[in-house]
């Protein structure tokens, strides 16, 4: 059946040659670029149609007119490229920054791994307290090198090759982490060493790739997307490990971790991209978004030479960055590693009884990181001046922080401890959508150097912090002052950073 009018309505039908099956009426198309939308009409229209017949006798005959009421529809064709229609489900960048999340958490997880193993190591093979902690921190020997270097990498390579070839590498640490204990303490601590220095890559890599994949307006929560990955990596890590351990054995958490790395490296090479622009899978609809949503687009561009380190450290802005990463990496890591410590020996709580309490402060992480990125992106939709919105969100990640730890001071109950504590950690995670993402900001062709050296710069601190918290507990009797002095560091650096951190360009 063919139908001729002379405006642009067409007529529902069920017959099969139509490609609308609705009878709901009829509906006015408008053509836009990139899709047909729909608009209904609700009065009575008037169609003269032309009917063929291809048995004997008459060829065509002429039809009567037919009234109908159009009723309410909704069609719509998504992605018409070409001369075809393609259907995208979910957007492109989104499924990079899934891809990142989990390649995250994979990273956390395989810290975790030793860190849970390391106590049937220690009683297997008899080593000390003090050879333990040598075997715990060997890990950073080789991430506080592979921050800056690794940085330069990813801004003259890009963050597809350096992720790839670094999740391979500290895939095979992974691996042979059982046979290098077995073989001898030496080859251990240079496997663990050769894993840190291949994880070192992980963070310059992710914020610059996903500052290529999204535009100003949504990379807070892309961002809180990955580092919710991170921050389940422990979560994973802490509840599989002991199981593997007890079930399979020493090597088997190791073994499967390290698997899906390798596997986790097989899609990735196949489904990103170094640039949006290079993909074979995204829309012109996504790239045009994601273009128009750059501030500039020097960000986009790889440089071909290695990033000046006296021009990039000659700047406040820079400073700010590296000063804040510093504070957060001090804060995080003295409740990472002295948590335990402190429940133990201040309530004599056993928090091998209590699983969830380890569990749920990196859940609440990786919650709270991704409500900081949407708030975040939120604030930049309504019009807030970046600069601002990167001041307020780091604000909060050291401000809050700095107030639970002095509220610690005063609990009397090991519940209260630990809501304060989660909630120094859950408040410390909007450091996600403020220094991390200022560096970006701020350099963008050269923020995998400057994610480096202010990560290395945080990886120091948390060593002295780690390292000094023993003491100064030792010196005074208590963890009250160390305590203090943290949260009097986290007030010091918010000052700082609202004096001289900028959303503006700077490199």
């Amino acid at each position: 059946m063919a139908a001729t009018t002379s405006t642009k309505f067409l007529p529902h039908s069920s017959s099969s040659s139509s490609p609308f099956t609705s009878r709901s009426g009829l509906t006015y198309f408008r053509d836009t670029r990139l899709r047909f939308t729909s608009r209904v009409l609700g009065k009575p229209v008037s169609i003269r149609y032309v009917r063929r017949n291809r048995g004997p006798g008459t060829e065509r005959g002429e039809g009567t007119k037919r009234r109908k009421w159009a009723a309410p529809a909704r069609c719509m064709v998504e992605g018409i490229e070409g001369g075809g229609v393609r259907t995208t489900m979910v957007p492109e960048r989104y499924k990079v920054a899934c891809l990142v999340a989990c390649v995250m958490c994979l990273c956390n997880a395989d810290r975790v791994v030793m860190s849970v193993a390391v106590v049937p190591l220690a009683a297997k093979y008899r080593w000390s307290s003090t050879f333990l902690g040598v075997v715990q921190s060997s890990f950073l020997w080789g991430y506080i090198l592979s921050s800056v270097i690794g940085g330069a990498l990813v801004d003259r390579y890009g963050g597809k090759k350096v992720m790839a070839w670094g999740v391979v590498l500290w895939s095979l640490a992974t691996l042979i982490t059982p046979w290098a204990a077995n073989h001898s303490t030496f080859a251990l601590l240079m496997a663990r060493a050769f894993f840190g220095l291949a994880e070192g890559v992980a963070l310059p890599s992710m914020t610059t790739l996903l500052s290529r994949w999204f535009p100003t307006h949504e990379r807070a929560s892309a961002v809180g997307i990955s580092m919710a990955g991170f921050h389940l990596g422990n979560v994973i890590g802490l509840l599989l490990t002991p199981v593997m351990l007890s079930s399979i054995g020493i090597s088997g958490p190791f073994l499967l971790f390290s698997s899906i790395g390798f596997l986790w490296v097989l899609t990735w090479a196949y489904q990103v991209t170094n640039d949006p622009q290079d993909s074979h899978f995204i829309s012109r609809t996504e790239l045009r978004l994601i273009q128009a949503g750059k501030i500039t687009c020097s960000s986009s561009k790889q440089t071909t030479n290695f990033p000046p380190l006296r021009l990039l450290l000659s700047k406040l802005p820079s400073w700010a960055i590296i000063f804040a990463n510093a504070t957060n990496n001090w804060g995080y890591f003295v409740l990472l590693s002295w948590m335990p410590v402190y429940f133990k020996s201040v309530y004599n709580v056993n928090l091998k009884q209590a699983a969830w309490f380890s569990a749920v402060p990196w859940a609440t992480m990786a919650i709270s990181g991704y409500i900081a990125g949407a708030t975040s992106d939120s604030l930049i939709k309504e019009g807030y001046p970046l600069t601002f919105v990167r001041k307020f969100m780091q604000s909060i990640g050291f401000i809050g922080p700095g107030v639970s730890l002095l509220c610690l001071n005063y609990a009397n109950t090991p519940a209260t401890s630990a809501v304060l504590m989660t909630a120094a950690l859950s408040l410390s995670s909007f450091s996600q959508a403020g220094f991390m993402l200022n560096i970006q900001d701020i350099a963008p062709q050269y923020a995998g150097f400057l994610h480096g050296i202010s990560n290395s710069a945080g990886t120091l601190a948390a060593i002295i912090s780690t390292i000094g918290t023993g003491y100064f507990v030792e010196w005074l009797g208590s963890f009250q002052a160390f305590l203090t002095v943290t949260a009097a560091l986290y007030f010091v650096t918010t000052i700082f950073w609202n004096l001289f951190a900028t959303g503006e360009p700077v490199f």
